[in-house]
């Protein structure tokens, strides 16, 4: 066991040689001005504000106006005013998570809210703005990862290191789905990140949705509502460097955030804070700047390392799904799911519209018998669909037409399919058996 005095020996080294200060000279809103240290700040370096009594404030440098450098906070201003000293941070933040994190909920500086004590840190620390494996470097797509949700392991197969959108209007059933997938997956790990989350949600996820099973393979990050934008913005990165982290220890990661709306939302307070001019619904160019910096970060790791399969859920305003945020994320993302209020509507969860929904892994990844059975149920699945408003009305005749005929008699079959239990997981052979027998089809097909 080490002495006290060598533990206080490296804790000396680990000071820095010298400190630099500067004060607060101008506060608006939650915009702070601090001058005298302007040029030794860059974008989104770090001080700590001191005020007169109570904790220090941390904040990051947004920008820079008239030789001044303008921060803002993570947390509250109280006691802070005119003339308190801003003192710049040592270093850059950094995590360092390891196998003692599962099964704990973190704040977005990685601090421990589950009331279970210190967390343990790991070895070598990911930073939070950290930068994705050069692209000639990165594996490619490895093989089918098992959800647990039979539609989307059926229809809209997921590969590892594959990322996929989940766009939703509010209440269809995302988190549920997501908890499944947290729950049933085969993953090594899952990482998820609640970014903007209602406070009042947070323990039901918990206790209700993901469950003693789920958390106990998973690590949470959470920044609710009411938190600064900072917070907000930083626990999608915190969600992702902890990730990283175990991807590059070998594992295949499923990483769960929701919602990447919620991380522009908050990009888009700091932009306009900082002065940024708005542009498409209010968001400044920045946001579509860190969108695909985020979520480039997931996929197959290089060589040696492991995988980071990311779903993200994103919210569409208004059931808009051509609003700016979810029109910049499809053009990033790998896939998209499509939850439908229409579908929930009816009762059937999860509420995936397997036509509207795309996955890049397919058709490449499915066997042809595979991929021959899917074609099928969307052939019947589109047909219904089309004359579904005749059929409701009765307008539609028995017999004008036999592929009509057909998909009438196997949709009620493919909707049964479609429909899961949220306590219940499937497989992905689960799936494809149900899907061939909701057509009529034999599993396995003959060989030859």
């Amino acid at each position: 066991m080490r002495s006290l005095a060598a533990s206080i020996i490296d804790r000396i080294q680990d000071l820095p040689d010298d400190r630099h200060f500067g004060r607060v000279t101008a506060i608006l809103g939650m915009l702070v001005e601090v001058g005298g240290v302007e040029r030794k700040l860059t974008i989104g370096s770090r001080l700590d504000l001191v005020p007169t009594v109570g904790r220090r404030v941390p904040c990051e440098v947004v920008g820079f106006r008239e030789g001044r450098s303008l921060l803002l906070p993570f947390g509250r201003l109280d006691g802070i005013g005119l003339g308190c000293v801003a003192e710049i941070a040592a270093s850059q933040p950094t995590v360092s998570p390891n196998a003692g994190w599962l099964g704990r909920v973190v704040n977005a500086l990685g601090e421990p809210i589950d009331g279970k004590g210190p967390l343990p840190m790991g070895g070598i620390p990911v930073p939070l703005r950290n930068t994705p494996p050069p692209a000639h470097q990165r594996k490619r797509m490895g093989g089918k990862l098992d959800l647990g949700v039979r539609a989307l392991n059926t229809f809209d197969t997921v590969c590892m290191g594959q990322r996929l959108g989940i766009f939703a209007g509010s209440g269809v059933g995302k988190s549920v789905m997501m908890s499944m997938m947290a729950r049933f997956t085969a993953a090594d790990v899952t990482v998820i990140g609640l970014v903007g989350e209602r406070g009042r949600e947070v323990q039901e996820f918990l206790e209700d949705d993901l469950g003693p099973e789920g958390l106990a393979r998973s690590v949470v990050v959470v920044a609710t509502g009411d938190e600064s934008p900072l917070m907000r913005r930083q626990a999608a990165h915190m969600t992702m460097s902890i990730a990283e982290s175990f991807r590059d220890e070998g594992r295949d990661v499923l990483l769960l955030m929701d919602s990447v709306t919620r991380f522009a939302m908050a990009q888009r307070e700091i932009g306009l804070s900082a002065g940024e001019p708005p542009t498409s619904k209010g968001y400044p160019p920045t946001t579509f700047v860190e969108l695909p910096r985020l979520l480039e970060r997931a996929g197959p790791g290089v060589h040696g390392a492991g995988s980071i399969t990311g779903l993200f859920a994103v919210l569409v305003e208004g059931d808009d799904h051509n609003e700016p945020i979810a029109d910049a994320a499809r053009g990033i993302l790998d896939g998209h799911l499509v939850l439908e209020r229409q579908i929930a509507e009816r009762g059937r969860y999860p509420s995936i519209n397997v036509l509207k929904s795309v996955s890049r892994a397919l058709p490449m990844c499915n066997s042809d018998a595979e991929n021959a059975l899917l074609k099928l149920a969307r052939q019947v699945i589109s047909t219904y669909e089309d004359m579904a408003e005749l059929i409701r009305l009765g307008a539609y005749r028995t017999g004008s037409d036999p592929k009509v005929d057909e998909a009438i008699r196997l949709y009620p079959a493919i909707e049964e399919m479609l429909s899961q239990d949220r306590n219940k997981g499937a497989t992905l052979a689960e799936g494809y058996a149900m899907l061939a027998a909701a057509l009529g089809v034999q599993w396995p097909p003959e060989a030859g």
